[in-house]
């Protein structure tokens, strides 16, 4: 498998003190915004859905079932 091209990217001390607290023991920066990106783009698709769902005239949400 071919070395994946490395950028540099600048960043103020308190983000990559910020990066430092988010990653895991072993991972690097980019390990850790890809994670915390995959992340993101997770809880986006699913307040998506939510919205989508919540258009439905049959929906209900689970905090209002009791």
């Amino acid at each position: 498998m071919a070395t994946p091209k490395i950028t540099t990217i600048q960043v103020t001390p308190k983000v990559r003190d910020r990066l430092k607290r988010h990653g895991l023991k072993g991972q690097s920066y980019s390990e850790v915004l890809d994670r915390l990106m995959d992340r993101l783009d997770y809880e986006e698709f699913m307040e998506a859905q939510y919205r989508r769902l919540a258009k439905r005239k049959d929906f209900t949400p689970l905090d209002e079932v009791a």
